[in-house]
């Protein structure tokens, strides 16, 4: 574990399921458009072929593509599984929910003791435009947004973890990588990060809790980001 004494200044957050509720937010927006699908199942279809549509671009079978069109191209997938006909006006308003999700009842708590302290930035797979509206919605106090857009990678590329050290002119082990999953965690270790893991048990519902042993070697551990506050002595 990481002593007082090797405490990062940066904390680079991802922000599906980390620090926004992608699941309550997608599954209720669904419920409301009364398609006749379960929203709850819906949802996680959706998030399903989220890391398979950035497969595509990171191996180059397709070209820089931002969120918000592998988003779109995954809900045209899903839409037709479901055998469920929208609109163009209703495909776009239904793909834009992931620019407001809202946030977990800890996380703007949680970030404004964090930013005593700390210097945060996001790192998330989202584009710019998406997490700047994702911000606003949920009331995040970013004190700036990084997206994998900005290093044309996505996570878990190197260029991801390594970019915000260098954005900062900082060296890896001052930056802390915070999510709630640990592929993600792994990965900025390997590139000389500090990581912290945060429990979201319910990330993919109520009804689907997710095991959240986290890794030995991960340098915190904590149930919530209010949680990884006090352990870092922001308390106010």
């Amino acid at each position: 574990m990481t002593t007082p004494g090797q405490l990062p200044r940066i904390l680079a957050f991802d922000v599906f399921g980390t620090v926004a509720d992608w699941h309550t937010s997608v599954a209720r927006e669904v419920e409301s458009l009364g398609l006749g699908v379960d929203g709850a199942d819906f949802a996680r279809a959706w998030r399903a072929e989220y890391k398979p549509a950035m497969a595509r671009v990171r191996s180059g079978e397709l070209g820089w593509t931002r969120i918000d069109d592998l988003h779109r191209m995954n809900l045209d997938e899903v839409l037709a599984r479901y055998d469920v006909a929208l609109d163009e006006t209703t495909c776009h308003a239904l793909n834009r929910i992931w620019h407001r999700l809202d946030p977990w009842p800890d996380t703007v708590e949680g970030l404004t003791r964090l930013k005593t302290r700390f210097t945060l930035c996001t790192l998330s797979n989202g584009n710019l435009g998406l997490l700047a509206d994702m911000a606003k919605h949920a009331g995040m106090p970013w004190d700036l947004i990084l997206s994998a857009e900005v290093f044309r990678h996505y996570k878990p590329d190197r260029q991801t973890y390594l970019g915000v050290a260098d954005i900062f002119d900082a060296d890896p082990a001052e930056v802390m990588m915070v999510a709630a999953h640990q592929s993600d965690l792994d990965a900025a270790r390997e590139c000389g990060l500090k990581t912290a893991y945060i429990e979201r048990v319910h990330e993919f519902g109520a009804d689907r809790p997710k095991d959240v042993t986290g890794s030995e070697h991960n340098d915190f551990h904590a149930a919530d980001l209010i949680d990884l506050a006090r352990q870092l002595d922001c308390t106010s």
